[in-house]
């Protein structure tokens, strides 16, 4: 029988790519997506149509536990992807974090607890973690709320923890660590940087460079969010998402402009730059973990997805506001 499932946030950038994943593998989708009165429906407005006939919409606010529970209505599983996600945007508006990222976590699993739903799959993000205090970061690394963002993942984590612990729900909290592809929003760096340098800027504008991140190409993240549901070692889990390689900012900079225009050079904008003890210095995951419950491995590499980034950023460029800072 034909599995149904119900992805939040499928409007996103990896909701949409985890939405196209689930159909090509033959699951019958319902995507909930933001509603708003242009009735548009995020990135899955360009997801092709033979893909789209086979996906149902449904428009809602995370944060209304109604229409969560609406959503939810007959679905075998729930991948929960919805929140807000943006580290700068979190400092003057923690409230709105609060609201979405928290309770709309909670939405979804009092849902799930009434329905009875049989499995549960909430997103975290690498920044529980904080600046590393050891390398591979594991899942018993500490967690540290150096932004409000960050805090607020963590809240949703431990309440999906609650509520496996206290009612015994099938959740597992998947942790990928910074993923990056093809309709990624500029606030995130690596379409900040391709798009100022596809728009022919000479003066490429970032923040600090001495960080690392470990980044995942999105199609690994949703491959990795699919093979984590397939196991059953996985429920009361929490898994990262990670390639257990690192590259700094600044090296992640030097390589993009070489490629598209080694004229450029990188400059310092205050404005982007975090609050010193907000910052995160260095996430370096382990995928141990993963790769023993689960049978994902990274099939990409990192410049192969970078190469489909670019492709994509210079097809779309008009989408996107390569002159202003994108919170």
């Amino acid at each position: 029988m034909m599995r149904k499932v119900l992805v939040t946030g499928a409007d996103g950038f990896i909701g949409s790519h985890l939405t196209e994943e689930l159909v090509q593998r033959g699951f019958q989708v319902r995507a909930f997506v933001y509603y708003n009165s242009f009735n548009t429906w995020g990135w899955l407005d360009t997801v092709s149509k033979d893909i789209m006939k086979n996906v149902e919409i449904f428009q809602g606010d995370i944060r209304d536990p109604n229409g969560v529970k609406e959503s939810m209505q007959g679905c075998d599983a729930v991948f929960h992807l919805a929140a807000l996600i943006a580290i700068p945007f979190s400092y003057h508006s923690p409230d709105t974090y609060v609201d979405t990222n928290i309770k709309g976590t909670l939405n979804v699993l009092q849902a799930a607890r009434a329905l009875e739903t049989a499995r549960v799959l909430t997103t975290s993000t690498s920044e529980v973690y904080g600046t590393a205090q050891y390398v591979p970061i594991d899942e018993k690394h500490p967690y540290q709320g150096q932004s409000p963002y960050s805090a607020t993942k963590i809240g949703a984590d431990r309440l999906a923890e609650s509520f496996y612990r206290s009612f015994n729900l099938p959740v597992t909290i998947v942790r990928p660590f910074n993923t990056f592809g093809p309709r990624q929003s500029a606030r995130a760096v690596i379409p900040t940087i391709i798009t100022q340098l596809l728009t022919g800027k000479t003066e490429i504008k970032l923040g600090s460079l001495t960080p690392t991140r470990d980044f995942n190409y999105v199609k690994d993240t949703v491959n990795g969010f699919v093979e984590i549901y397939k196991s059953g070692r996985t429920v009361g889990e929490e898994i990262n998402i990670a390639t257990q390689q690192e590259i700094s900012i600044g090296e992640l900079a030097e390589e993009l402009i070489r490629q598209i225009n080694p004229q450029a050079r990188i400059v310092c904008d205050d404005q982007r730059l975090r609050p010193q003890n907000s910052e995160v210095n260095r996430l370096l995951g382990s995928n141990t973990k993963i790769k023993e419950l689960t049978d994902w491995r990274p099939r990409f590499s990192f410049e192969e997805g970078l190469a489909e980034t670019i492709s994509f950023l210079k097809l779309n460029l008009n989408k996107y506001k390569a002159d202003i800072y994108n919170l």
